[in-house]
């Protein structure tokens, strides 16, 4: 094509484009026309089925299309509009199949690549606006909703990412990897059953992917069928012997079951393959009682060393270093490195502490006496369910698995099921989910959601004990839905002293939430919004909270184990006492620890960090 003649053909394109959006039918005339002098030409061939579809043409509008995904079957936009077409003429097989063309066709597409640059440098925010940018123009292109699910996974705005993964299901059934993105969303939510539905899905039509495989036998773990998952596992090994992932995976499994010596063991076999796989490495001093040798530590120094190692990476081998240099007493070269852990977590999070506190007042000045007086015997009457809340590393685990020892209790996990619930509600009344959602709810609805939080976690009930526990700490800031839907329901606040509470949260990495635990000040400004909020709810809620002081507990443990029993009706069981022989499935931090009898070493352990603490000491009150 000569120079003139391109020049030409750019002119009358322009117009075309204008005719478009100002006159559709005028605009198929021309297309025609610029057709018969270039046949097949790409962008006429697009424009004049947009120009059909305006008219309503849509059958009329797919043969161009057709037309010119038979000449270039790797063009993007074709198969987005064609996937746009069947959609509106409802065969939604046919769009499904376009779309999935679509995305294969989208490794040309510039923008896209461009993002993808991005979200592989972390760049999030450049990332962000070119993304906004083609689904402004083309809100169909599943490729960029899933990239920019990828994008609020990583900021662990799962809510949001949940919503663009269905959104790309919905137009594209087949799009498995958008699907897999929905089930890992859905499990880090704590909303295992769901995940587990989609990733029967997509083994059903690929039973031997290994991602798929991999992330089936996590959530097996998570909804406590810890023996398939460990088969899972182990037969995916098999074929799979190479990834360090899986080996930590399946060592966290193993964890989770009580068989420390094969934990360890397979941890050590992810190092092997990636020395520098931070997470592995705490992993390993996440088992609480497990030290660091030598050799141990010098491998962690020379990773963090290594040129372009992740954040990820090097922030778990400070907490790894960390937890190491403790266990030597090197109490200096310790906090050291979880300061340099927390702080570059800290950056990755969005978190506001001004906005908990803000939240909280609006909690206590919404959730009055009068309040609760006014709704006194509504909900559900169902005494099952003892929820013990406050904050992480408080000697929550420890309760929970005293507890569990009684022949009239389960415990569970930290269910997500009550949180769940609220979001649901605040997203469906479409305002903020105090005051205005419980102050609207009928006596009706409060059953019934007190009945579907029974329902929801029925799954984690296996032993068909009568009450059951769920200790999901954050349920603290619930304690008025929680009362409103299940008025007969124990509630257990694990209370630690502040100090030691605090500096035990900020050597904790946490998998994800507790966003304000990676800042010494925001802990301590935490704390003291939970106190105070739980003093709000001592005076509103007289006699519903049992507080279980930690330091209390260690000191004379028969006499606080034989109160808590009695203040959840419990009759007092020898087996509460050795609580330590129970071989429940435990998930948390403490699982090693409430695997041995109570110790008191830890009662005053950051007292030998005190002079670094002062960020914390300085956000509380002299008073606490």
């Amino acid at each position: 094509m000569s120079d003139h003649m391109r020049g030409s053909l750019s002119a009358a394109l322009t117009n075309l484009m204008r005719l478009l959006a100002v006159d559709p039918a005028m605009a198929e005339t021309q297309a025609r026309e610029i057709l018969k002098v270039v046949p097949g030409q790409p962008d006429t061939l697009l424009l004049y089925a947009a120009a059909l579809a305006a008219q309503s043409k849509l059958a009329d509008a797919l043969e161009p299309l057709k037309r010119l995904v038979a000449d270039e079957p790797k063009h993007p936009a074709a198969w987005r509009d064609l996937g746009d077409l069947y959609t509106a003429l409802g065969d939604h097989a046919a769009a499904d199949d376009a779309y999935m063309h679509h995305v294969g066709a989208s490794v040309s597409d510039r923008a896209l690549i461009e993002a993808g640059a991005a979200l592989f440098e972390n760049r999030l925010a450049d990332a962000e606006r070119i993304l906004r940018a083609v689904l402004k123009d083309h809100p169909t292109d599943i490729g960029a909703v899933r990239m920019l699910a990828e994008i609020a996974a990583r900021l662990e705005r799962y809510e949001q990412a949940e919503k663009l993964l269905r959104r790309a299901l919905e137009l594209a059934p087949s799009f498995d990897a958008a699907r897999a993105n929905l089930a890992i969303v859905l499990h880090r939510q704590n909303r295992s059953v769901e995940a587990l539905a989609e990733l029967e899905t997509l083994l059903a039509r690929d039973p031997e992917n290994p991602s798929h495989r991999n992330q089936y036998a996590a959530v097996l773990a998570r909804l406590g069928e810890t023996g398939k998952a460990i088969d899972v596992y182990r037969e995916l090994l098999e074929v799979v012997a190479d990834q360090p992932k899986i080996w930590m995976s399946y060592g966290h499994t193993l964890k989770t079951a009580g068989r420390r010596a094969e934990a360890e063991d397979a941890y050590r076999r992810s190092l092997r393959l990636q020395p520098t796989l931070g997470e592995t490495w705490w992993s390993l001093a996440n088992l609480k009682t497990f030290r660091f040798g030598d050799d141990d530590i010098a491998a962690m120094q020379r990773a963090l060393t290594r040129d372009g190692l992740s954040d990820e990476d090097r922030l778990h081998l400070d907490f790894a270093l960390g937890k190491a240099f403790e266990d030597r007493k090197e109490y200096e070269t310790s906090f050291a490195h979880y300061d340099a852990a927390n702080a570059r977590r800290r950056k990755m999070l969005d978190y506001d502490p001004d906005k908990t506190h803000a939240h909280k007042e609006l909690l206590k000045s919404t959730l009055t006496a009068e309040f609760f007086a006014s709704r006194a015997g509504q909900g559900s009457d169902a005494p099952d369910p003892i929820f013990i809340v406050g904050l992480p590393r408080s000697g929550s685990t420890l309760i929970e698995q005293i507890l569990a020892s009684h022949s009239q209790v389960e415990g569970t996990m930290e269910l997500p099921d009550i949180a769940g619930l609220v979001g649901r509600l605040r997203d469906e009344r479409h305002a903020a989910f105090y005051p205005d959602v419980l102050a609207g709810l009928t006596p009706a609805e409060l059953k019934a959601l007190g009945e579907e939080y029974l329902e929801r976690t029925r799954v984690h009930r296996k032993l068909g004990r009568p009450l059951f526990i769920d200790k999901m700490p954050n349920n603290f800031l619930h304690i008025g839905f929680i009362a409103l839907i299940l008025p007969k329901a124990k509630i257990i606040d694990a209370r630690r002293h502040p100090m030691a509470c605090g500096f035990s949260c900020f050597k904790q990495h946490f998998a994800r939430g507790q966003a304000f635990s990676y800042s010494l000040t925001d802990i301590g400004r935490y704390y003291v919004d939970y106190v105070d909020l739980m003093a709000h709810f001592d005076s509103v809620l007289a006699g519903r909270i049992v507080r279980m002081q930690y330091e209390e507990l260690v000191g004379d443990f028969e006499t606080n184990v034989r109160n808590l029993l009695a203040a959840c009706g419990l009759p007092f069981e020898e087996d509460c006492l050795r609580y330590y022989q129970n071989d429940r499935i435990v998930r948390t931090a403490s699982s090693e620890q409430v695997r041995m009898p109570i110790f008191s070493d830890a009662v005053e352990h950051w007292r030998a960090y005190e002079k670094w603490l002062q960020p914390l000491k300085n956000a509380l009150p002299s008073s606490l």
